[in-house]
């Protein structure tokens, strides 16, 4: 394996060219980071992975993932639904039109169930329909922490005859099985439960970010990418897999008033 030692020190938006090569990235394909190799690791929906699942220890930079990758879909775009249930993670994104951003457990609850009903309408659409509505990311920070709180909060209020299970959970799992053919795609931060989400959530992952990682974690979420190799402390490293193959990575960093003044610009451009 590459040492990581090859890693650059750190990947900064402002770095020179960098926001260009970010600019001139196709559609629905984002930059994640660069490689031991010198190589641009992106992510694209379209092709073999509609969704992205991070994973990380405390420190190991996963809503910075969330971040960079989600506004990079929104530069292009896209509109997107930032659950935050810390409700400080995300705050670059609250002021943006085309963001729906929730806090309180109450308002994730409510979006993930509207989510359900925007899933529905757009597979009713044909694909010209289709193709002219923007693409949706739906980004979940502290994924495992949220659907706790969900569980919890649909017991307060659930009905003999309701179902057991919350329907904001039931959006978001229909959301990983049907959202690539409705341009709906999850970034999620956490560690899919079976309990919760079904056996082969994971699979749906064709991107799959991991730091800080235990052995146990990278084989449950890396089964065919071989034996784990040796997390790094280093800020802002980890190991992308794609494809059943990790690629040692520095991780794009894009600040939160970057990223906001980022698609402000953008939003008075088009205007």
């Amino acid at each position: 394996m590459t040492n990581t030692t090859a890693l650059p020190q750190m990947l900064h938006f402002t770095d020179p060219g960098l926001r260009e090569q970010i600019e001139a990235m196709p559609e629905g394909t984002a930059l994640i980071g660069i490689s031991t190799t010198g190589r641009a690791i992106a992510v694209d929906l379209d092709a073999e992975s509609p969704h992205v699942l991070v994973c990380t220890a405390t420190g190991g930079g996963s809503t910075t993932v969330l971040r960079s990758l989600t506004a990079q879909f929104l530069h292009q775009g896209a509109h997107a639904l930032v659950l935050d249930v810390k409700r400080i993670s995300h705050l670059w994104a609250k002021a943006l039109p085309t963001v729906t951003h929730r806090g309180n457990i109450a308002g994730i609850h409510d979006a993930l169930v509207h989510l359900a009903y925007e899933l529905k309408r757009r597979n009713e659409l044909t694909n010209d329909d289709l193709a002219d509505v923007p693409r949706l990311i739906v980004a979940i920070d502290s994924t495992n922490g949220t659907l706790r709180q969900l569980a919890r909060y649909w017991e307060t209020f659930r009905q003999q005859d309701d179902p057991k299970t919350s329907p904001a959970v039931t959006a978001l799992e229909e959301a990983l099985w049907t959202g690539r053919s409705a341009r709906v795609h999850v970034i999620l931060d956490g560690t899919p439960q079976t309990s919760v989400l079904g056996a082969a959530a994971h699979e749906l992952f064709a991107t799959v970010i991991l730091a800080r990682f235990t052995a146990d974690t990278w084989r449950r979420l890396a089964p065919i990418a071989g034996p784990a190799p040796k997390s790094s402390a280093h800020p802002g490293s980890a190991h992308v897999v794609q494809n059943g193959t990790g690629h040692p990575t520095q991780l794009l960093l894009m600040t939160d008033t970057e990223a906001a003044d980022w698609l402000t610009a953008t939003a008075a451009e088009e205007n």
